[in-house]
Formats: C-alpha cells, structure tokens, sequence
C-alpha cells in the first residue's frame, strides 16, 4: 500500500511539472474567440494581443 500511495505521488508530481513546463501562459492571459473579425481570431482581454487561428497556448504579450 505505501508503494502504491508513493507511485500516485510521483505520478501527479510528474503531471503537475509536465503542465507547468508546457504552458506559457501567464496569469493575466485572457483568450477571447472574436467571430466579428474573423472566425478563428483570438484577443487577449488583458493585453490586446491578437492571434489568428487555433487559441494561443503562450502569452504574446510583447516582452519588455
């Protein structure tokens, strides 16, 4: 039982750092699908940023 509870830890532990690794965005990063420009355009309602086709997995806020 302790092998397993270790193994499920290990598991989320990896998940976790996995998902953090491959995401880019930032708290502030607030994707909104605007269909009165186009039907695959994305804004960032906090920043602006625009994008076209699927959503943005990473900020493109313009770094500083």
């Amino acid at each position: 039982m302790p092998i397993l509870l270790l193994v499920l830890g290990v598991g989320v532990y990896l998940f976790l750092w996995h998902q953090w690794r491959t995401t880019t965005l930032t708290r502030d990063c607030r994707w909104r699908l605007d269909r009165r420009v186009a039907p695959d355009f994305w804004r960032c309602a906090v920043c602006g940023a625009e994008a076209l086709g699927a959503e943005p997995r990473e900020c493109l806020r313009a770094r500083r």
